[in-house]
């Protein structure tokens, strides 16, 4: 269900035009003013400004030292500026899955998710998403299995409304793991992994290099795999790691060859030591982190991404799930907090991801509330400051050598910017609220503002 870069029967979207692109300024060149420039890596500008030309940022800094250039009069030339309270970079959720699911993750495991018909509303659910996603502040996301990879065309070339996506397309799982659909025919998952689903089954070296080779041919930006079992899979058991030494060792070898680095679904200690040993340096969930594993992760330069918000939502609310699941989220989620509060304590990188699924935007962990892992961030003890460059500067880290010029406030990188009504260095809550981003600019495009609303 790949999105043709330009569909020969549909004309292109123009980027949309904002009130600082009008009457005789540069249409590609505006600027921002802020009470406050947060950076995302670096201290903070009290009265700064950002000036954008191209889809990038040209110039950024104290709005007293704006160069000549930019001033310009009424009668022509300079840019045009937009005053707001707080500009920042753009978020990114570290992540997500987009497959237009309601409140219940068991479709995954319903035959019916197999169907192709099944693909095209799950896509068509997915615009939606984004669209949420986008204008909660978040501006690029990392999709660890799901549909929104093949819609990523039809964001970039403006036909779709959301954030930089860089996805894993599937999940890679061994039979029977975290990633099998142990309700279905297993020839039914292979064949719908291998058409293009969000679970890919690779079993010994040769089929994990294959399994590698396919995502990147199926447009995959990052690779994931499940080093240990799950939660909400019925047949594993999160403490159990999954895949071998030399599986894991194929898998990074050959991701890396592309320059794409993996991600590892790991909640038990031993998947997380052996996804650690690999090479993996993006850990998710690490849930049985302790200091024999941090130690090991600040060693290896891994980031933590722990996905506490989903984790906390499924506590409160687990009715419906198999009682063999709710025992293991009553045992994993208190376990989670604990061990999260010491990696900060402990100096691990931190990076942000929420995990979220759901498409029912009534559901604490639907699309567009991806800014609650910023509140978990902070009950675990990270200052506001650092908690923002971990959903900023630090993410697009995790992509390696594919990562783009993002998540900071610096000349000659991408114009993913968003506006702040209130301060959130003063507390750090009000970026969990949508309603409080005022403002957001992908690649220089404005896509909300109050007049667009």
């Amino acid at each position: 269900m790949r999105v043709p870069c330009h569909p020969a029967a549909v004309p292109v979207v123009s980027p949309p035009v904002t009130a600082n692109q009008s009457n005789g300024a540069d249409a590609s060149s505006f600027g921002i003013r802020a009470d406050l420039l947060i950076p995302g890596r670096g201290e903070p500008v009290q009265h700064g400004a950002v000036v954008v030309k191209d889809g990038r940022i040209a110039w950024v800094g104290p709005y007293k030292d704006l160069p000549a250039e930019y001033h310009g009069s009424h009668g022509g030339g300079g840019v045009r500026f937009t005053h707001v309270p707080v500009v920042m970079p753009g978020m990114w959720d570290l992540h997500t899955h987009f497959g237009g699911l309601g409140r219940d993750v068991r479709f995954f495991d319903d035959p019916k998710s197999l169907l192709p018909g099944a693909s095209v509303l799950a896509g068509a659910i997915t615009v939606e998403d984004l669209r949420r996603t986008l204008e909660a502040g978040f501006t690029s996301i990392r999709e660890l299995a799901g549909c929104a990879g093949y819609l990523a065309p039809g964001v970039n070339d403006g036909y779709i409304a959301g954030p930089n996506i860089y996805s894993s397309i599937a999940i890679l799982s061994v039979t029977g793991g975290h990633g099998d659909l142990h309700d279905c025919l297993l020839d039914s998952v292979i064949q719908a992994g291998h058409a293009g689903g969000p679970f890919y089954l690779c079993d010994g070296v040769a089929e994990c290099t294959k399994a590698v080779r396919i995502m990147v041919r199926q447009g995959a930006k990052c690779i994931k795999v499940c080093s240990s079992g799950g939660v909400l899979s019925l047949n594993d058991d999160p403490e159990d790691r999954q895949f071998s030494d030399e599986e894991l060792k194929a898998i990074v070898d050959e991701a890396g060859r592309t320059g794409r680095r993996v991600a590892a679904h790991a909640i038990g200690k031993a998947g997380i030591l052996a996804a650690l040993r690999a090479g993996i340096t993006s850990i998710e969930h690490g849930c049985y982190l302790d200091e024999e594993v941090a130690d090991l992760m600040k060693e290896k330069g891994a980031i933590l991404i722990a996905t506490r918000h989903i984790q906390e939502s499924l506590l409160k609310d687990h009715e419906g799930f198999p009682e063999k699941v709710k025992e293991k989220i009553e045992k994993i989620v208190p376990l989670t907090r604990a061990n999260y509060d010491l990696a900060i304590k402990l100096g691990v990188r931190i990076a942000l991801g929420t995990d979220m699924w759901s498409s029912d935007p009534a559901h604490p962990i639907a699309h567009g509330k991806n800014g609650m892992e910023l509140h978990y961030a902070s009950k675990a003890g990270m200052k506001p400051l650092d908690i923002i460059e971990a959903c900023t500067a630090t993410s697009p880290e995790v992509l390696g050598k594919l990562a783009p010029l993002s998540g900071q406030l610096r000349e000659g990188y991408d114009a993913d910017l968003i506006a702040v009504a209130a301060n959130p260095l003063e507390d750090i809550d009000v970026l969990t609220k949508p309603d409080n981003v005022t403002h957001v600019w992908r690649a220089g495009r404005l896509y909300k503002s109050p007049s667009r609303h």
